[in-house]
């Protein structure tokens, strides 16, 4: 036979040591991992509670000369890499780029065949009895045809890490190209004079029979198959218009396996059978099995990763869903098959699969994927926008970051933190800072008005140690760059830097890998200003099977659900928002209610329901599912239909069908009653109880150390200048869930009128109903126990004029404006203070000074040492305090901004605040300010004004008491 010549190699990279190793000692190099525990230095003698002691691993690598032992690590694979280390350093082997040149590869590559085809290898019981091989050979050790005998040449290269190790040592296109690893054994068998091979059979046998001492010492250590297993496998059409299919595989112990998987491929034989690596995990035994195209081994392409994934385009004899799975060139139709022999067991593995287990395969291959298998919510999940350590729930980013790389063949992904140093030279740098202080300071900024210097997120700057940035790269096997992404925020915490930048990227690609016809021809400027930047091209050749996969559902199976024009809209009265459909919440409502950064617990499941037939099946469920409000942690619908909620009611609301991949990873056994059963005119009914709400994080730190807590606190300060003003009515801008109008009723006051304006509808609504159940018992009372007559809520920008809204006695904005951009603040105080025109306003926001106490840092006001002499040089930078804050002011920003405000438009300004004390640092937790007009030009400006603006931008939602025109329109809306 003739095959292609091997003289040339490509460049490759630097071998592993656990490489190294099992290329010298093949199977005599055991390793042994064990779980092991660190004493934890708590400070703190004799307590009695538990601490959380992190999970490590140590390693032991059994060499034939000595064995070594490795140090702790997180990760078993860092403990095995670990111990093969120290023992090349033993060995005294260097980690070079290639430790055979090609003509020692061939030698060792030929002298491997022939060894596995010794007598020595089968009666070696400490090293062939633990071996896969073993268990092929007993399969086909007595027949008499010796080409009964042989084994397929693929199962030698699948089962024998160090023969694969050979084989990429010469080339290593042969880690994708399954062909031509075949043709490089082939070719070491033919020049071992003791392997034969013949024309047109990918199998080797050996030439003299085995003697009778290894035929028996082996099978003596089988205990044989038992008879009448039945495996579930899947059938792989190359085809992508064909459904993948289950099938059965009738396994016993006197027929091989694999002339099993044969027969049912349409092969002669098991000598035209190829076999792919493991897909999935590395301990499981799921492999793919095709037969070899009918074409001569010197013909065969020897295509690399990139192009077996662009290949389905290209060749359409090319198996595009088997080459996603196993990162191989797979040809025509294949099976899917968990079965085998394995290092652990003598007998035959095996285990089943099903359509189930095969999209649930599919769906951890999305970016967003692997987070929702974590959550087990594959349809109620999605891969939140922030991390938050607290209140992260589900695999953490950096490790779903990792795992989309490898499951997509990629290069593992390079997170680099950089330790930025805010004091020259300090004595304290970390060995990490010492290494990256090379790299770029944080950007300054400074404001237009003359405010003091602060960085990007508009925090004073200061000197701080240990604050981490992260920069994450993405590249394809070859080192072809496919992404880079970068964050101008800085972090506490090094894992806290590596996790969101993980999640950043995470997040980039799950938006942009949606679609296949989605066109990557944005600006690389649009994509800078976010800190990423993409190679597309490089981005497009490498996800070309991803697209292909994930983007088109499989039309022979699935019809694309057409909800909208189905009678399901008529049941449901064509009732839509947020994407919902028929919501309806029962049970009766409470205080208690989920916001931005809050926890919510509920329990939920999901059915799938089709017109015109009582089909319901449930797809998803779960007794206790918490998630973060604000974050996308969940889909929009789910948290639009929570938001509405409050504690221990419950809702179902019907939605149109996701993609039909995640129905079928949902739930399994649908994807077998299909056809008859089509997805068209389906939705999805999902049913849903709010069990507990924790607050966040913001209100937690508070309430933990004030008394009665901030928000009551910010109520009665703003209670006393009511009071003190005598103002008979109130805006307060930025209602939300019209908490403050709400406390407000508790107390005896001279307000007449009430008036909440926010943006939320979702939050209007929740405030609308409060208000009307209070003031409905309020004025219930005789004498009436208010002094309230009306109250109305508007739904609109507060950056907004409304001239109905001018000239109130008072106005209220409390813990708003740092939820907006800086500039809308800016904005915010020119529209309220130059157009509203409020007697008195009142502004509060955090005071970011104080966020070292709320989280238990060291305060970056004080001097560098206490009277007690201890050094307070350590500065941390702090985080805000919730996520959704855009920033956050020290005292000297927000008197800045304050006085500016009051100076051009003619108004005084105190401040103030409430937690902690104005006269020692670092202030109040809460700052405020109250603006005071002059009484001179208030009477000027209202006079002006009469035959002013008119505009009227926002839309009255609600107002009490109720009209017979909102009530009809209540009506019509139900």
């Amino acid at each position: 036979m003739v095959y292609g010549p091997m003289e040339s190699v490509e460049k490759k990279p630097v071998a592993t040591p656990k490489t190294i190793i099992n290329q010298k000692y093949g199977d005599m190099a055991l390793y042994q991992t064990e779980e092991v525990k660190e004493p934890v230095q708590n400070g703190c003698p004799g307590l009695s509670i538990q601490q959380h002691v992190p999970c490590l691993f140590r390693c032991r690598l059994q060499l034939p000369e000595f064995s070594v032992t490795s140090e702790p690590f997180k990760r078993k694979k860092d403990a095995e890499q670990s111990a093969a280390k120290l023992a090349l350093e033993k060995l005294g082997i260097e980690l070079t780029a290639s430790n055979f040149t090609i003509e020692q590869a061939w030698d060792e590559l030929v002298a491997r065949v022939s060894f596995l085809f010794s007598d020595e290898f089968l009666s070696s019981s400490h090293l062939s009895s633990s071996h896969p091989l073993t268990g092929h050979f007993k399969e086909v050790i007595g027949k008499k045809d010796p080409c009964q005998r042989s084994i397929p040449v693929s199962i030698l290269a699948t089962c024998d890490s160090k023969l694969n190790n050979l084989c990429k040592s010469i080339d290593n296109k042969s880690e994708c190209d399954i062909q031509l690893n075949v043709s490089l054994i082939m070719r070491a068998a033919g020049l071992s004079g003791s392997v034969s091979i013949s024309e047109g059979r990918l199998s080797l046998w050996r030439q003299m029979p085995h003697s009778l001492e290894a035929i028996q010492g082996l099978l003596e250590r089988y205990t044989g198959s038992a008879e009448g297993i039945l495996i579930k496998a899947l059938y792989i059409p190359c085809s992508m218009e064909k459904p993948v299919q289950p099938i059965s595989l009738n396994i016993s112990s006197s027929v091989y396996y694999m002339d099993i998987i044969a027969h049912k491929l349409g092969a002669m034989d098991t000598s035209q059978l190829l076999v792919s690596r493991v897909v999935g995990k590395a301990s499981s035994e799921m492999r793919l099995y095709f037969c070899a195209p009918k074409a001569p081994l010197n013909l065969i392409i020897t295509s690399d990763v990139p192009q077996v994934k662009e290949a389905v385009e290209l060749q359409p004899n090319l198996n595009g869903r088997a080459c996603y799975f196993s990162g191989q060139i797979i040809h025509g139709d294949a099976i899917m098959a968990t079965i085998g022999f394995t290092r652990k067991s003598l007998d035959l593995f095996h285990e089943d699969i099903s359509l189930g287990t095969y999209y649930r395969m599919l769906i951890g291959r999305l970016p967003d994927g692997g987070y929702k298998l974590s959550r087990e919510a594959i349809l109620a999940a999605d891969l939140p926008v922030t991390f938050t350590r607290s209140n992260w729930r589900g695999s953490f980013p950096r490790d779903l970051l990792c795992a989309f790389c490898r499951q997509n063949w990629l290069s593992e992904p390079k997170l680099s933190t950089v330790c930025m140093d805010g004091q020259t030279n300090s004595p304290k740098m970390s060995e990490t800072c010492k290494k990256l202080k090379s790299s770029k300071p944080d950007k300054i900024a400074e404001y237009t008005n003359g405010h003091a210097a602060s960085d990007t997120n508009g925090h004073d700057v200061q000197s701080v140690e240990s604050a981490f940035k992260c920069e994450v790269k993405i590249s394809s096997r070859n080192g072809d760059l496919i992404m880079e992404c970068s964050s101008e925020e800085t972090y506490r915490k090094q894992s806290d830097a590596l996790q969101n930048a993980a999640l950043k990227a995470l997040s980039w690609l799950s938006k942009n890998l949606k679609q296949k016809e989605k066109r990557f021809d944005k600006s690389s400027n649009a994509e800078d200003i976010l800190g990423i930047h993409v190679n597309y091209s490089t981005l497009l050749k490498e996800f070309a099977l991803f697209l292909s996969i994930h983007a088109v559902p499989d039309s022979a199976v699935l019809q694309k659900c057409n909800f909208t024009e189905s009678v399901c809209m008529d049941q449901l009265k064509q009732k839509q928002q947020d994407g919902l459909y028929s919501l309806a919440i029962e049970g009766p409502e409470s205080n208690v209610c989920p916001s931005n950064g809050s926890l919510a617990c509920i329990s939920y499941y999901v059915l799938i329901i089709r017109e015109g037939e009582f089909l319901k099946e449930t797809l998803e469920r779960s007794d206790e599912f918490e998630f973060e409000i604000g974050v996308g942690a969940v889909i929009p619908q789910l948290e639009a239909c929570v938001n509405q909620m409050s504690l221990n009611q419950s809702a179902h609301f019907f939605t149109v069908l996701p993609h039909p991949h995640f129905i079928l990873a949902a739930n399994g056994d649908i994807a077998e009653s299909l056809p008859p059963l089509s997805l068209k005119n389906c939705c999805l009914e999902f049913s849903v109880t709010l069990l507990r709400v924790t607050e966040p994080l913001e209100n937690r730190m508070e309430e933990a150390l004030f008394s009665p807590s901030l928000s009551k606190q910010r109520v009665e300060y703003a209670l006393k200048h009511i009071n003190e003003s005598g103002a008979t009515n109130l805006v307060d801008f930025g209602c939300g869930s019209g908490s403050l109008l709400e406390s407000l009723m508790d107390y005896p006051t001279a307000l007449q009128k009430m008036v909440g304006v926010d943006i939320s509808k979702k939050s209007l609504s929740r405030a609308a109903k409060v208000l009307h159940s209070k003031l409905s018992a309020l004025s219930g009372h005789v004498p009436p126990s208010t002094s309230i007559k009306s109250a109305q809520l508007y739904d609109g920008s507060i950056l907004g004029f409304d001239h109905r809204l001018f000239g109130v006695d008072i106005g209220t904005c409390l813990e708003v404006i740092e939820h907006m951009e800086e500039y809308q603040a800016h904005l915010f105080g020119d529209v309220v203070l130059g157009s509203f025109c409020p007697s008195i306003l009142i502004v509060s926001t955090p005071n970011y000074e104080y966020n070292p106490i709320l989280q238990r840092t060291t305060l970056p006001n004080q001097p560098n040492q206490t009277e007690e002499g201890e050094d307070k040089n350590q500065l941390l930078p702090c985080r805000f305090r919730n996520h959704d804050h855009k920033f956050e002011w020290t005292r000297e920003q927000f008197h800045c901004w304050a006085t500016a405000l009051a100076s051009q438009h003619n108004y005084s300004v105190e401040f103030s605040g409430v937690g902690g004390s104005g006269d020692q640092e670092p202030g109040f937790a809460s700052q405020i300010a109250v603006f005071r007009k002059d009484k001179m030009h208030e009477l000027n400006q209202k006079q002006h004004f009469r035959g002013g603006d008119s505009a009227k931008p926002y839309e009255l939602i609600w107002e009490w008491p109720i009209s017979s025109s909102q009530q009809n329109l209540q009506s019509d809306n139900l």
